[in-house]
């Protein structure tokens, strides 16, 4: 049996590639708002990104979040990707 294949996705911040589950995922949704994705399955325009404070503050800086979904990035839903600390 061939082992399984770990999906890898690029953060938006660092670029770096990664296994998709230490990264955030945060989603476009209908109603112009972005949102937190748990699961990694919700319908959207979605980007991946690290879970340092590093990544999410240099991805704010250089507007790569609003320039990957067309949309600035709250400061609620900042806090909430804040929480977790990774690698």
């Amino acid at each position: 049996m061939k082992p399984r294949k770990t999906p890898l996705r690029m953060c938006v911040a660092c670029r770096a590639m990664r296994p998709k589950a230490e990264l955030l995922r945060l989603v476009a949704v209908e109603d112009k708002s972005l949102v937190y994705d748990g699961t990694g399955k919700r319908n959207g325009r979605g980007t991946y990104i690290c879970r340092s404070l590093a990544c999410m503050e240099a991805a704010v800086k250089m507007k790569r979040i609003p320039k990957a979904l067309g949309q600035d990035i709250s400061a609620e839903l900042r806090r909430e990707t804040e929480g977790p600390a990774g690698p």
